[in-house]
């Protein structure tokens, strides 16, 4: 119930919609109670007791009261006075007359009532993955390293359908089933109450079996959500790792990989379907149940003489509660149907309710702008209890360049990482300018950073908006970042030059394309502290000769933090540091470094030149 009220809260504000839709929900259960209420006065006329009625109908108009007497008298009034007017086929007609105009105006409600409905559909729908996407987007990296891709696609997809299809359109049934119910029952009572309190009897037992199918459908339904996301996750993989897959022959491997889920995901999917079915033709068969037993308590109470029911008031009443059972069944089918959207909406909740590790303090400052030196002081981080670096104490001052180098898992990423707070350091201090950044806003800290890393991070779009990405540029800044990035020429090459889309990840142009492209990008945000992660590690020579100049050209007179593995692109920083498992092991100059005999500098870069010397 909890889940369902928050998911209602997405339709707010609620007095746009809810006293309009109440209206058209009881004026169309009005309507409709009074299509069959009024089948006793037509059983009346044709067993030829109409004149039993025109006896009991007011000599004159009665007074507006609230209540079903009201109604009564008024119909009862204008019966008898077709009667007395047109005869028998006069009053007839003027029943028949009435229905038609009932069933009329309770469709057209009705319909009011739906259309209403699908406006607030939409918007719970639109708020509900709105704020899901939001969210996620403020999610610290580390939340998505634990997460898979495909069950995050399948919330954004297959569980926000399901809270459409199984919970936001059963809100006809929760609102307007229980009032139809409310509305059967007060007219039931009012014609016989032994006989309805008969009923209440029966009613509870069919109930409490329907709801031990909804609990078992909800717990399949957890199941089915989870084992679609695993799916999802296969494909996403298979989509991303094609190459491999192919390069390895395993597309046996990875067919039998996404069988094993897709049967998973097929056989829970029937065994919900199967459950769900259930409920309605066991609700309809225990309905007929309570009715059969409705007619033979109530026929030997009309047969015996013991009740002031005639025939024709006890048929309409059998008639009228039979009605009692089509909302009691949508109701109970709603509450079958409603546990597997509970569950999808569940999942979807459960991310935005994921409270992000990196966020502004109360009260963080807006980081000035930069114009001294960054200071790494006794820093020290950790992935859970498993130390990545510790005990850093470096000094970058403005327009220098510091060079980070060593072998792989020594922390030259993750200390990268810790300067824009894609994570915040489990000890010591990152200061700029003598701020603390976690003590400023995220934005304005990352707003003072540009980043160009190993793994070139493009989009579906054009090259001109892919350069141009979250700035103001004019055509003429966007051409000449891509000349400094020695990307024009190759640009004008393309079939429709900086209008030209580069595909999925930049898939249509090779490597160092993409590179140049990404130091386009950042040397139009033309930030003042620059961060390379291995920028031209994955390229050709060539390429690689391409994209160094176009860095060199984006790090002057600007304060940069480079990682690199190939030691001769850095050879001209201000300073090298060497990392070895966590900690400095060396810093200095290139030259001063070689020249500290057994170092680890030297021995990297004499591995480097043996590996250059045997290609």
């Amino acid at each position: 119930m909890k889940t369902y009220l928050r998911i209602l809260q997405y339709a707010r504000p609620l007095a746009n919609f809810l006293p309009q839709y109440l209206l058209y929900t009881v004026s169309g259960t009005v309507f409709g109670l009074a299509n069959f209420t009024l089948v006793i006065p037509l059983l009346s006329v044709l067993f030829e007791k109409t004149n039993a009625v025109a006896l009991k109908a007011p000599t004159q108009l009665p007074a507006f009261h609230f209540g079903i007497s009201w109604v009564k008298d008024t119909f009862n009034y204008y019966f008898a006075d077709a009667l007395a007017a047109y005869g028998e086929m006069g009053a007839l007609t003027f029943v028949c007359a009435v229905v038609v105009l009932s069933v009329l105006l309770s469709n057209l409600f009705r319909y009011l009532g739906l259309r209403l409905l699908a406006t607030v559909r939409a918007r719970v729908i639109r708020n509900l993955r709105r704020d899901l996407y939001h969210h996620i987007i403020g999610l610290q990296l580390g939340f998505f390293g634990g997460e898979r891709k495909g069950d995050l696609m399948s919330r954004f997809t297959s569980d926000v359908q399901e809270v459409e299809t199984s919970v936001v359109n059963t809100m006809t049934a929760v609102i307007q089933e229980p009032l139809k119910i409310v509305a059967y029952f007060s007219v039931l009572f009012y014609i016989s109450v032994p006989l309805t309190l008969f009923a209440l009897i029966l009613l509870p037992i069919s109930g409490g079996l329907i709801a031990g199918v909804a609990k078992r459908l909800r717990n399949q339904a957890k199941q089915s959500q989870s084992t679609l996301g695993t799916m999802l996750s296969v494909i996403d993989e298979t989509l991303g790792g094609i190459r491999v897959i192919k390069a390895f022959n395993a597309q046996e491997y990875i067919k039998g990989k996404f069988e094993s889920q897709n049967e998973q995901y097929a056989r829970t999917s029937r065994a919900i379907d199967n459950t769900r079915d259930l409920a309605s033709p066991f609700s309809e068969f225990a309905g007929v149940l309570v009715v059969v037993g409705l007619l033979y308590y109530g026929g030997t109470l009309v047969l015996g003489g013991q009740s002031s029911l005639d025939g024709e008031t006890f048929i309409g009443y059998v008639i009228l509660f039979s009605q009692v059972l089509t909302p009691a069944k949508a109701l109970s089918s709603s509450f079958g149907n409603i546990q597997r959207g509970l569950v999808a909406g569940e999942r979807v909740l459960n991310i935005i309710d994921t409270q992000p590790a990196i966020r502004d303090k109360p009260g963080a400052e807006v980081l000035p702008p930069f114009k001294h030196q960054i200071e790494l002081r006794s820093l020290q981080f950790a992935y859970g209890d498993a130390p990545v670096l510790q005990d850093i104490n470096l000094t970058i001052e403005k327009g220098k360049t510091v060079a980070l180098v060593g072998p792989s898992g020594s922390g030259k990423s993750t200390l990268a990482d810790l300067l824009p707070r894609f994570y915040d350091p489990t000890g010591g201090q990152i200061l700029v300018d003598g701020h603390d950044v976690r003590d400023c806003t995220v934005h304005s800290v990352r707003n003072q950073m540009g980043i160009v890393t190993q793994e070139s991070i493009l989009f579906n779009d054009t090259i001109y908006n892919n350069i141009r990405f979250n700035t103001e540029a004019t055509e003429e800044q966007v051409i000449e970042a891509a000349r400094i990035a020695n990307a024009h020429e190759f640009i004008l090459a393309t079939p429709d030059g900086y209008q030209t889309m580069i595909g999925d990840r930049g898939g249509r142009l090779s490597g160092g394309q993409r590179q140049r492209l990404s130091i386009a990008r950042a040397i139009l945000r033309n930030p003042p502290i620059l961060i390379l992660d291995e920028a031209t590690s994955a390229l050709d020579t060539e390429s690689e000769k391409l994209v160094q100049e176009a860095l060199t050209r984006l790090m002057q007179h600007r304060t940069s933090l480079v990682i690199a593995h190939r030691l001769s692109t850095v050879q001209h920083a201000d300073e090298i540091i060497v990392l070895h498992q966590g900690r400095i092991a060396e810093r200095g100059t290139h030259d001063e470094l070689l020249r500290r005999p057994g170092g680890l500098y030297q021995r990297l870069s004499q591995l480097q030149a043996t590996n250059a010397a045997l290609v």
